[in-house]
């Protein structure tokens, strides 16, 4: 497949900002918020289109928040996290009744013991005075088993419209827990605001499966997003090729590690190849992998060429990768920003319909993109 690589930088402008040609015109780039360590997410407040307003998480642990041009000093009340290998804090997202009930949900990699950590949700109270800070925090969740590994914690948060969690898990780098149902290795699961299996989950009530589970046989899948009508998707890592876009079904197997379309990083085969009876077939695959993170589905009015259309960041070649959808199939179309930026880790639509994206480095960066005028 032929890629369209429209990433040279035309010109710069005041404030770091730079210009770039993309196939929706030339779009403008700048950082918004600098001066950070290793950010894995960000969430809008209701208020961010007056005040700026967002919250930050920053994977050695600090939860920051963002508004009037400040950045404020790590919020007390954050849960601690074990901040090795892969882990730390990591996706932040706001309750559905956000508004009323000031709630957010954070997932982060929590020690349990002396050398082992686990995926864990957290939700808490947002207050936002003189001195910002989080209360009543409590551990909704938790993965099982604990792992020693330091790798493939997951964990994307998605808020459904009903209130209800799709939280991500990593399979911790033993692939074959992702085809157990008696683990959260390598799953989606769907739990309510409390923690609790969502009521109408596929495995609810099955002997030797956990009821939480809402699909299985995923990676590491480090993007999660509602599409325009409410279906959630996933990206995650595979290894050395078939990084994969899938949609998750309730009850569904995803295939890992017994199909894939990359290979070991030694070079061996995984599994039975590419297909086999009762796996699903990913929605789109990369082949070399381009370590996809972050995904945002596109529905604002500032690129309307754009909309519908899949963003996802790259760590491996630092770069956004737009996805369309052609004939009911995705397809890459263009790949944006490669090597101008940083190992981008979040992609997020604003309520004004500008992208925004962080960059996984430190010092790393959320950076706005608008339409250049």
């Amino acid at each position: 497949m032929k890629h369209a690589l429209i990433a040279l930088a035309l010109l710069a402008t005041p404030a770091s900002a730079q210009v770039f040609e993309t196939s929706a015109g030339p779009v403008r780039v700048e950082p918004m918020v600098e001066g950070l360590d290793h950010p894995w997410s960000f969430a809008f407040l209701p208020d961010f289109e007056t005040t700026g307003a967002m919250l930050i998480t920053e994977r050695p642990g600090a939860l920051r928040l963002y508004q009037d041009g400040a950045l404020s000093n790590p919020l007390d009340g954050a849960p601690g996290v074990a901040a090795r290998g892969q882990g730390g804090l990591l996706d932040v997202a706001l309750a559905r009744d956000f508004a009323k009930s000031g709630e957010i949900y954070l997932s982060y990699a929590a020690s349990d013991g002396l050398f082992s950590a686990r995926t864990e949700v957290a939700r808490a109270r947002l207050v936002r005075d003189r001195a910002p800070r989080l209360e009543a925090l409590k551990v909704i969740f938790r993965q099982q088993p604990s792992k020693s590994t330091t790798r493939h914690f997951g964990s994307r948060i998605v808020v459904a419209p009903d209130g209800s969690l799709f939280v991500t898990f990593g399979e911790r780098g033993e692939g074959a827990a992702a085809q157990d149902l008696g683990t959260h290795q390598g799953k989606v699961v769907r739990i309510t605001r409390d923690g609790a299996p969502w009521p109408g989950n596929p495995f609810f009530g099955r002997d030797g499966a956990l009821p939480e589970i809402w699909s299985y046989g995923h990676r590491n899948p480090q993007g999660a997003a509602l599409d325009a009508a409410g279906a959630l998707w996933v990206v995650e890592h595979g290894a050395r090729g078939g990084d994969e876009i899938n949609r998750p079904d309730p009850g569904a197997n995803y295939g890992w590690p017994e199909i894939s379309y990359g290979r070991h990083y030694s070079g061996e085969k995984i599994g039975r190849g590419t297909a086999a009876a009762g796996m699903e077939q990913p929605a789109y695959y990369w082949d070399p992998s381009i370590a996809p993170s972050g995904l945002a589905i596109y529905q604002g009015d500032l690129f309307p060429a754009w909309r519908g259309d899949f963003l996802v960041g790259a760590l491996k070649f630092r770069l956004l990768s737009r996805l369309g959808m052609e004939g009911g199939r995705l397809r890459e179309e263009e790949r944006l920003f490669a090597g101008a930026f940083g190992r981008i880790r979040d992609v997020r639509e604003a309520p004004d319909g500008a992208i925004w994206f962080a960059t996984d480095e430190d010092p790393g960066a959320i950076w706005r993109m608008t339409p250049a005028e």
